[in-house]
């Protein structure tokens, strides 16, 4: 008889307090104090600063407290039913640094959603996990009510800096859905960002 495979199974949720866990299995496995909890976007340099340093936990407690909000602070995407992968996605009002920007201004008025981050577990990487991650986070957004869904990934021409990674390439992108919309005044790896959005349909 042949042998039968099981297709693998992809789930994307919002790390709500729950799911917490997951989100740092992704991003900071080994808690440490001053690793990154995704928090540089949504709070003042101010509020960076007063949470401490080396040792101080107050960085993750400010990462669990994002996740009570309303709109959570993003997704996770799981493998069958091992978190893989993590996309930092909300509404961009409720993004601080973003909202803020002079670099990185509003295309126009649309209320739109953006992601800031996008990363792939240590040992799930080219196993397909952006993909999904990407398309999740798309449908997550599209069940809060988004008209759209904007991202300010590069473009690069060979390989990228692995610690500016997270803001994504351009055929990442274009692979999900998005367009190329303008560039921004930003740079990552000294590459211009660009603006990229996918526009929803209800």
């Amino acid at each position: 008889m042949p042998l039968m495979t099981t297709e693998p199974v992809w789930e994307t949720h919002p790390v709500t307090p729950s799911r917490f866990d997951d989100f740092a299995t992704v991003v900071n496995p080994n808690r440490r104090a001053t690793h990154c909890w995704c928090l540089s976007h949504r709070l003042t340099a101010a509020e960076i600063t007063e949470l401490g340093g080396e040792g101080a936990d107050q960085r993750e407690q400010a990462a669990r407290a994002l996740g009570r909000r309303t709109h959570p602070p993003g997704v996770v995407t799981y493998l069958d039913g091992e978190p893989v992968g993590w996309c930092s996605i909300s509404p961009r009002s409720e993004i601080t640094r973003l909202d803020r920007s002079k670099l990185m201004p509003p295309t126009d008025d649309v209320p739109v959603w953006s992601i800031i981050c996008v990363v792939v577990r240590s040992g799930f990487r080219k196993r397909g996990v952006t993909g999904h991650l990407l398309d999740g986070a798309v449908d997550w957004a599209r069940s809060q009510g988004a008209p759209a869904v904007e991202a300010h990934p590069v473009d690069p021409k060979g390989r990228m800096d692995l610690t500016m990674a997270f803001v994504g390439t351009r055929s990442m992108f274009e692979k999900a859905g998005f367009e190329v919309v303008g560039t921004t005044d930003a740079v990552a790896s000294k590459m211009p960002r660009l603006t990229m959005r996918r526009t929803l349909t209800t």
